[in-house]
């Protein structure tokens, strides 16, 4: 057993595409984890099961890789497992993989691959993993995309701005659409911003514009407001308060095992114009509800989380085809959630 463990990890370290350094360089280990969630849930609509949405769900299965190849460069990649795939693209399952150039006074840093999409707020930035249930426009935009970005950070490392020229989330709709994002990110004592200002491309020569405002409360060390507010607008039409999404979340540690949240998302598009493939015309959509995480393992450890969630959805979707929100749903989840550290498990295990 602990030779097979052996050659897993040298297997897993050959296989590092950068193996060659500088002798004045120190890179960082390799880091390897595995995320996986389970859940068993039920799926409401008008009191009927919805049977393709109910039951047991293997929900998450990710492969994560990252670290420092130099002083100056280093690399993230995350995959899918169990995400669909065309045969002929296998980074329809990536999320993201891409390189990093920082500057020695690590201020300035160049990425370049398939990225996260820079766009602001706190449901869109956190891990798919780590979600229950989220609004509509976050159930649609498709938010990895090949491009490049560049990042300015303060001396302090409190503020952050980053410029990022990408594919456009909606170019299934056409070839060669792209977007282009500005986005703020700081940290300031009690309160942290993802604030963007976005240009993406829905059709060609045709562009949707966001501002959206990421904003996070921090009330003592345990709990937190995070409330995200964003407006989107056609070119040449009305910008405020036509097509918006609201979100909010308040959430809490209670002791050193338990969370508890409740949570609120609100979408509509009175716009009239079909320019907004994320919330379609027509949709004014709301759902709330709450739900409990507990974590099993001692002494802090947070790696493996059980969690109980129920949420209610009512309002109008107008997106006819394919709505992921319905009038009069209720969804609600119990599951498990075990993200592995795979190098430090092998090692504890060998020793």
């Amino acid at each position: 057993m602990r030779k097979l463990l052996y050659l897993l990890l040298a297997a897993t370290l050959c296989s590092h595409p950068f193996q060659s350094f500088a002798q004045d360089e120190k890179p960082s280990p390799i880091n390897v984890k595995a995320e996986v969630r389970v859940d068993f849930q039920g799926d409401y609509v008008d009191g009927a099961t919805i049977e393709d949405n109910s039951g047991f769900k293997g929900k998450y299965l990710n492969l994560v890789l990252f670290g420092d190849i130099s002083k100056s460069f280093s690399y993230s990649y995350r995959q899918r497992l169990n995400k669909a795939h065309a045969d002929y693209s296998f980074f329809d399952a990536t999320d993201w993989v891409y390189l990093t150039y920082t500057t020695p006074n690590r201020q300035w840093a160049l990425s370049a691959g398939k990225q996260v999409v820079g766009i602001g707020g706190y449901e869109y930035d956190r891990a798919p993993i780590d979600l229950y249930f989220c609004s509509e426009y976050w159930n649609n935009i498709a938010c990895y995309q090949f491009g490049a970005s560049l990042t300015y950070a303060t001396k302090s490392g409190n503020d952050k701005l980053m410029f990022q020229a990408c594919e456009s989330p909606f170019r299934a709709n056409a070839h060669g659409l792209y977007a282009y994002n500005l986005m703020w990110m700081g940290t300031h004592k009690w309160f942290s911003s993802l604030y963007s200002l976005n240009m993406m491309e829905y059709m060609p020569g045709e562009y949707i514009y966001y501002v959206t405002l990421g904003n996070e409360f921090r009330f003592g060390r345990k709990a937190k407001l995070q409330l995200d507010i964003m407006n989107r607008a056609a070119e040449g039409h009305s910008f405020l308060f036509k097509d918006f999404s609201v979100m909010g979340e308040f959430s809490c540690g209670i002791g050193q095992k338990f969370g508890a949240f409740g949570k609120a998302t609100y979408d509509t598009n009175k716009s009239g114009v079909m320019a907004d493939y994320c919330v379609m015309p027509g949709t004014d959509i709301t759902r709330v509800g709450a739900g409990v995480e507990f974590y099993p393992l001692p002494k802090g450890d947070r790696s493996v989380r059980l969690h109980a969630a129920y949420c209610y959805t009512f309002g109008t979707n107008g997106n006819a085809e394919a709505p992921v929100l319905l009038d009069n749903q209720s969804l609600f989840s119990v599951g498990l959630t075990w993200k592995i550290d795979i190098v430090s498990l092998t090692k504890k295990i060998i020793k």
